[in-house]
């Protein structure tokens, strides 16, 4: 009997669950009978008991340790005289039964938050009570509202914080801009979406003269939020608790209130401001020749969009350029400094991958309208390039002052992962590949090798599954992605915390100061959730450890703590606005079941394949019973699914036509069905399997040597995919024997023999 493990309950949608080890070990599998007794989120002490049939460690909970206040939301039932609240979240596997005097003002059928008042049992449901009512299902805003109770998402600012920004002044005032270097006079502007509601950065560029050369002189200033924002105020306070701003569909939650994250902080046109400059000298070749560090007072002297600055560098002589006669000149400045940038981030290897990214458009009642790719322009990769290199900068200069602070690690792919990349590539006959301890310019390599193969997406969407989550901590492993030495956030901290904490530091060495942490909160479920996930990484040392660099391990802990918490709820942000489009897109696709449109296979798991649809970039999957009446088995190396009777594959890039078949709201997936059109997959699978394109069989010669030919890795060209795609394999292969045998029959009755 092995010694009692001590974790975290995660359900499943189907009733059975697991429990998340602390140590980083195999979770173990809990079946339904044992999760009758526990609630998803729940920690407990739980015993491996033996295999199950997939040779899972299954285990028994033998106590609860902590049940945490959750609140579960969910839909208010009333079935056979008793009322009940379905949660929304199927992880939790069981209804909450509501007394008769516990639902309050909530009606039936209506979204509502539930406190339980009694723990399920082995042989009884959870009890509750209805906290709060939210509304009707399809009322505006619902699925933004359930998304930040969900995931604990905080969304009211505590009453102490709102008073403390109302009494902050409305506008610069004279005495604010004492020990600053006044900017005013320099026409820095801000380049942003056309929808941006707060400017964090502004940007201005000169030609100047860099060492004996030429170069340009690049200000990137920077709201001084920590000019506002007080060490442990209650708007640092609450600031630190949500760590960032959290952005939906027609809604942003932000981390600051409104009052400094659209007024007093933002880089508004036209106004003054405080600011924190980093200002660069930048040689022809890209490269950062000198820095430096300074508090400012600026003037926005333009507000533009990236479509207009795009429009501008395409066409000086444009309407647009002719609106901006005064700023035309120092945008292509800004436009000559990024392509010497671009030129210096190739030089490095940087990784560069060209993905699709949407934007959900929504109506004026919350219901989506359409779906559409976001375009990047050169004005988009300008500011990216200039926000890059005050990062870096800002990095360097914290690793200079020998001061703690957060750096923005970006780590190398996991053995595991170098393993599968290296076997997926050899299985698609990439002639290039990964080294023990890869360059990022390695990844670029691959990138650039594949653009032109018609699997290049597949490959690319693998090189990019390879990698880590970027993280803040206070321990420099560099920035693999982007091939930095040293990098982190700065330029942001009006939406992130860590930016805001980089700005203090620095301020901090500015003025030969110590800057000291504020007290933290109690770490939440995400951030224990990623301190077991990065101590699973951990492994003993092959070298002498170095001296430390940052002194007293409590002040180095402390940031630890602090990085894993902003990383923690940087995911926590990601999870709620994934749930909210999944929702979205789920009530859009509800509009559309039964039709039918084109797509591409975005992954192929064990259980199916998951497609994203042309028009609408909207993912579903096809379940493996889907695919037709045979065994298909997954090969890890190529991350395909194949038929072993026919050989049909479909592959991350396999082009197929799909019919919507089935939207699930509550659990936010997609279910979709191949359509039979033709047989131009099914025919190629045949060649493959020793069928001639005539429908005709093969000599048993033809087909051993078709047989030695696949067996070799030589039955298809490499790179080439079935571009159309069948449901109907069983299907077709019975109409193709049932063909052959009437002919047969036919000619038999003829008195000829059959043709071979």
């Amino acid at each position: 009997m092995l010694d009692e493990i001590e974790g975290t309950v995660q359900g499943h949608r189907d009733g059975h669950g697991f429990v998340q080890r602390d140590d980083g070990e195999a979770d173990i599998y809990l079946p339904p009978n044992e999760m009758r007794a526990v609630l998803h989120k729940d920690r407990v002490k739980a015993r491996i008991v033996r295999q199950d049939r997939r040779g899972r460690p299954e285990g028994r909970v033998v106590e609860i340790v902590e049940r945490p206040e959750q609140p579960i939301i969910g839909r208010l039932l009333h079935e056979g005289g008793i009322w009940l609240v379905a949660p929304e979240d199927k992880r939790y596997g069981q209804d909450v039964l509501i007394p008769k005097g516990a639902t309050g003002p909530a009606k039936v059928g209506q979204v509502v938050v539930v406190q339980l008042t009694e723990p399920p049992a082995l042989f009884g449901q959870p009890v509750g009570r209805v906290k709060e009512v939210l509304g009707e299902i399809d009322d505006p805003g619902m699925e933004i509202e359930i998304a930040v109770r969900k995931y604990g998402v905080p969304h009211e600012f505590s009453a102490e914080c709102l008073a403390a920004a109302k009494a902050l002044p409305e506008k610069v005032r004279p005495a604010d801009k004492k020990g600053r270097v006044d900017l005013t006079d320099v026409p820095l502007v801000t380049i942003d979406g056309e929808d941006a509601r707060d400017f964090d950065d502004a940007v201005y560029c000169e030609p100047a003269k860099v060492g004996r050369g030429k170069g340009w002189r690049l200000l990137v200033a920077i709201a001084d939020v920590s000019a506002y924002v007080q060490t442990g105020s209650p708007i640092d306070i609450d600031a630190y608790d949500r760590a960032t701003s959290v952005y939906f569909p027609r809604r942003v939650i932000p981390m600051l209130p409104e009052k400094l994250s659209n007024g007093l902080c933002s880089l508004n046109p036209e106004v003054e401001r405080l600011c924190m400059v980093c200002d660069m000298l930048v040689d022809a070749d890209g490269e950062i020749y000198a820095y430096q560090f300074y508090p400012a007072v600026m003037f926005s002297h333009a507000r533009f969009t990236y479509t207009e600055v795009a429009a501008i560098l395409g066409n000086t002589r444009g309407p647009e350029a002719a609106k901006r006669k005064e700023r035309v000149k120092d945008l292509l400045n800004l436009a000559d400094v990024y392509k010497a940038l671009l030129k210096q981030r190739g030089k490095r290897g940087a990784v560069d991958f060209e993905t699709t990214e949407t934007q959900i458009i929504c109506d004026d009642a919350g219901r989506i309208e359409k779906i559409v790719p976001r375009t990047r322009n050169e004005a988009h990769r300008l500011i990216e390039e200039a926000m890059l290199a005050a990062n870096v900068c800002s990095a360097d200069f914290i690793a200079q002052g020998k001061h703690p602070g957060l750096y923005r690690v970006h780590e190398g792919p996991t053995p595991e992962k170098k393993e599968i990349l290296r076997g997926y590539l050899k299985a698609m006959g990439v002639g290039l590949s990964i080294t023990d301890k890869p360059r990022p310019g390695e990844f670029q390599a691959i990138a650039e090798a594949t653009k032109d193969r018609p699997d290049a997406q597949q490959i690319h969407t693998m090189l990019l599954r390879s990698m880590q989550q970027a993280i803040y901590t206070p321990i420099n492993s560099g920035h693999f992605g982007l091939a930095y030495e040293a990098y982190t956030h700065f330029t942001s901290p009006i939406r992130r915390y860590p930016d805001l904490l980089v700005h203090r530091v620095i301020k901090a060495i500015l003025g030969n100061t110590r800057y000291q942490l504020p007290m933290l909160p109690t770490p939440g479920e995400a951030h224990a959730k990623l301190a077991k996930r990065l101590a699973s990484r951990v492994k003993a040392p092959t070298a002498k450890p170095q001296k430390a660099t940052v002194a007293p391990s409590k002040e180095v802990l402390a940031w630890e703590a602090a990085g894993l918490h902003c990383s923690a709820n940087e995911r926590r942000a990601d999870e709620a606005s994934r749930d909210v489009e999944a929702w979205l897109k789920c009530k859009y696709m509800r509009e559309h079941l039964g039709e039918e449109y084109g797509g591409v296979v975005t992954a192929a798991t064990t259980f199916g394949i998951f497609v994203t649809l042309d028009a609408m970039y909207v993912e579903g999957l096809v379940h493996i019973t889907e695919l037709g009446g045979e065994y298909f088995k997954f090969d890890e190396m190529r991350q395909e699914l194949r038929g072993e009777r026919t050989g049909i594959r479909y592959a991350i890039g396999t082009r197929v036509r799909v019919q919507v078949s089935r939207v699930d709201l509550d659990g936010r997936k997609i279910d979709f069905r191949l359509v039979r059109e033709g047989e131009e997959l099914m025919t190629r699978a045949m060649k493959d399997k020793g069928a001639a394109s005539s429908g005709v069989p093969v000599k048993a010669s033809a087909k051993r040597s078709t047989r030695n030919k696949a067996e070799a890795g030589n039955a298809e060209p490499r790179g080439e995919r079935p571009t159309s795609a069948t449901a109907g394999a069983q299907s077709a292969m019975q109409a193709f024997k049932s063909a052959v045998k009437k002919a047969a029959s036919k000619m038999k009755g003829k008195g000829r023999k059959p043709r071979r």
